[in-house]
């Protein structure tokens, strides 16, 4: 049974793109058939796979659109698991022209509902925002998990996020839930950090992942070079943290299955 999986968080700079693509990655590896989509105008999650789309070349902005399919425009990566649905910088546009579209926060669920069965998982990184776009992710996805960083407006963030997914839950996607919450840019040595942590597993106990994401300058760099970090420094914590992520959220995969 596929597992659509949308990573949000309105916050920059959180590790957003680095979880989609690395998580992504490491499902990958694991031999679970995975498909990225790039809900992102910048793009980020595409070219860090190695994929740039040209000015005339159809992405994401041309499936929402209606122009073309999703067949059309999925791209294979190096690793044989992992395809990509990928995104331009003209994708900027798509909230303003899908605004009079019927069903306007549905047209992803709608598109990818033709790929879904020949897929494990399918990841999809939102923009950072809580716009149009975001509401087609959480409505396409059957969970959704939140990269965030051990810092007090985090906390803050977090709450207006759930705040998004109550009202789609309610009106748009009653089947949507929590897969968790895992943290970024993690440093054990800081005071703040730990306090976060702890009031994240005082808040939500059975939404944290266990596995966190330290910070490792080797996830920095990967995506200059077009490559997830597994690719990049495959001995690195970082790729470790994300291979440990991907068994973690393929366990609990399995666990729900049988119950």
């Amino acid at each position: 049974m596929s597992h659509t999986i949308v990573i949000a968080n309105q916050k920059g700079g959180v590790g957003k793109t680095t979880t989609a693509v690395n998580l992504s990655a490491a499902l990958g590896l694991a031999e679970q058939s995975t498909l990225l989509v790039d809900l992102d105008p910048q793009a980020n999650s595409s070219s860090s796979l190695g994929v740039r789309v040209s000015d005339n070349e159809p992405c994401i902005y041309e499936l929402l659109t209606g122009a073309v399919e999703a067949d059309d425009i999925i791209q294979k990566t190096e690793f044989p698991f992992l395809s990509v649905l990928p995104s331009h910088i003209r994708l900027v546009g798509a909230e303003i022209e899908l605004i009079d579209t019927e069903d306007r926060e549905s047209v992803l669920r709608k598109c990818i509902d033709t790929v879904r069965d020949r897929f494990d998982f399918i990841v999809i990184d939102c923009p950072p925002s809580l716009g149009l776009l975001t509401v087609n992710g959480l409505t396409s996805a059957d969970g959704f998990l939140v990269p965030m960083q051990a810092e007090y407006f985090a906390l803050e963030g977090l709450t207006q996020l759930l705040q998004t997914v109550r009202t789609v839950q309610k009106r748009l996607n009653t089947d949507l839930k929590m897969d968790g919450v895992v943290l970024t840019m993690f440093d054990h040595r800081l005071n703040l950090a730990n306090q976060v942590k702890d009031e994240l597993h005082k808040f939500f106990p059975a939404h944290i992942f266990e596995t966190i994401i330290k910070r490792n300058v080797r996830l920095a760099e990967a995506p200059s070079f077009g490559k997830p970090v597994m690719n990049f420094a495959a001995s690195s914590q970082g790729a470790r943290d994300y291979l440990a992520l991907a068994s973690e959220l393929i366990s609990r995969k399995k666990r729900d299955v049988q119950y």
